[in-house]
This record gives C-alpha cells, structure tokens and sequence, in this order.
C-alpha cells in the first residue's frame, strides 16, 4: 500500500466516526475541517504562485509528485489530468458498443491520424447497413468526441455508404405478373414471393407501387410493420417511409428498393432482375 492510500484510509476512518456523532457535533468537526482546507488552499496558492515567479520546472517537478499533485487537485489548484487519448477512444467505443451489438453489429478502433483524427471500423451489420453513417455520426462520432474533445473528425475506413437503389438495367431485367389489382387492398399492402423476391405492394386509388420486402435499415420485413395514411413503420426500428414514393422520412437517403410497376388490364406487372426470378 502507498503512503498516499494510507493518508486517503487514514482520513476515511476519522469521516465515519464523525458521521456518527450527532449533528451539533459534526457541524463542529465539519467547520474546523472547512477552516483548515481554506487555511491550507490560501498557503498552496501562495507557494504556487512563488514557485511559478521563481522556477517552472521546479513546480513541473513538483506537481508530477503523486501526494502533491492528490492535494493540490483536492483544492482545485491543478486541473485533472486526462487519460492517455487511446484509453478515453477506448472507453468511448465502450459506451457505443451496447447499442452497436443488438443491432449484431459492432466498432472496432483502427488508429489515431494525427493531428485530430480517429478511425474506426464498423463491423456486423454496421458493415453493411446503409444508414451507417448516421450511426458513425450520431453515436460513435459523437461518444468519441465526447470523451476526446481534442478529435474533431472521425472516420470509418473499410466503409461504404453508398447504396445502389438504381432500377437494373434492362437486358437483366424481366416483367413478371405478380398479381392483379383488386388483390392489392385499396390504401393497404399486399406481400408476395417471386422466385428470391419477397415484395410488397402498395395501392392508392390506380396507383401502384411495389418494393423489396425488407427494411433498408436492417432487412427487416416491412410487412410485419405498421401501415398509416401510406406511411409504413418498420416493426424493428421504427423507420418510416412513405409507400407511394419509397421515400425514408427517418434518414435522408435511405429509400426503399423499388421496382418499376406496369398495368395491363386488371394484372399487374413488375420488372425484376432475371437472377434473382
């Protein structure tokens, strides 16, 4: 044990005899400690300020002292000392990584990129999640900018954000007859299966719109969610999106996968990648 935890036990024991007194009693024993610290804090800063006029290397030395610097932090004559900045990274990514891994994904510390630069790695689903970025944003970023105001940029390295919601292009691609109209409820959803596609349609008065059936976000089946006014809500998450555009009105540019849509008569037709029917 070190001279100074002993010092810390010391004080501690003489606390809880005093917190066993009754009030009167520690209302004196509280007031003289009070006078004594305000004694001793008006002396360390005279001695602090000498030392500085005199000799910063002295007081450097000085403070580097373990018992010294305990002292002078007690009477918020120093400032605390941050951690090493790889260990407050760590710590950060720690406070993320609860939230990161029910969503079976997960963060991993890559380097520091001097001057103000972190970069991690998302790993899991994070990987491959489209709306990583404002997770990379929202709670990573942030956690590690909480913990190290020092960084001002983080980084996900090995990440892609872009995510391809094009049409496939035509030589690749198939009509299909999935269904016919009066199969899809009027302001409502229909699922079905085609080949590896499981879809959902949506109809509003002649309208029809059909996407793939799973959350951008997770892959979550949209059909297990709740339908509004055409404002489905993943049953997961809680992303909402807006069924006759695709459009997601919880993270800008993360529409759904749509597929374009033709009518012939009362069937109703969907144009699909050939590998996938």
């Amino acid at each position: 044990m070190t001279k100074l935890e002993e010092l810390v036990q010391e004080i501690n024991r003489f606390e809880a005899i005093i917190s066993q007194w009754d009030e009167s009693q520690r209302c004196v024993a509280v007031g003289l400690k009070r006078a004594i610290e305000d004694l001793h804090k008006v002396a360390l800063t005279h001695l602090i300020k000498n030392l500085k006029q005199e000799s910063m290397s002295a007081l450097r030395q000085a403070v580097d002292d373990e018992i010294v610097y305990s002292v002078l932090l007690y009477h918020e004559l120093v400032k605390p000392q941050p951690a090493p900045l790889i260990e407050r990274i760590q710590a950060a990514l720690e406070e993320v990584r609860p939230g990161l891994k029910s969503h079976d994904g997960d963060v991993e510390f890559v380097a520091i990129k001097p001057p103000d630069t972190v970069e991690v790695k998302l790993i899991g689903s994070c990987s491959s999640c489209p709306t990583s970025t404002l997770t990379l944003t929202q709670s990573v970023e942030q956690a590690i900018k909480n913990h190290c105001p020092e960084i001002t940029k983080v980084v996900a390295v090995n990440h892609t954000s872009t995510v391809n919601n094009s049409f496939t292009p035509e030589d690749t691609s198939t009509w299909v007859k999935v269904t016919t109209v009066d199969q899809i409820p009027e302001s409502g959803i229909l699922t079905g299966k085609v080949g590896k596609n499981s879809l959902i349609l949506y109809r509003q008065g002649v309208n029809v719109t059909c996407y793939l059936n799973a959350c951008p976000h997770l892959a979550t089946p949209l059909d297990m969610g709740k339908l509004d006014h055409g404002i489905l809500t993943c049953k997961s998450h809680g992303f909402q999106y807006n069924l006759e555009t695709g459009e997601c009105l919880t993270v800008a540019d993360v529409p759904l996968q749509s597929y374009p849509v033709q009518i012939k008569g009362e069937k109703v037709f969907v144009k699909l990648p050939k590998y996938s029917i």
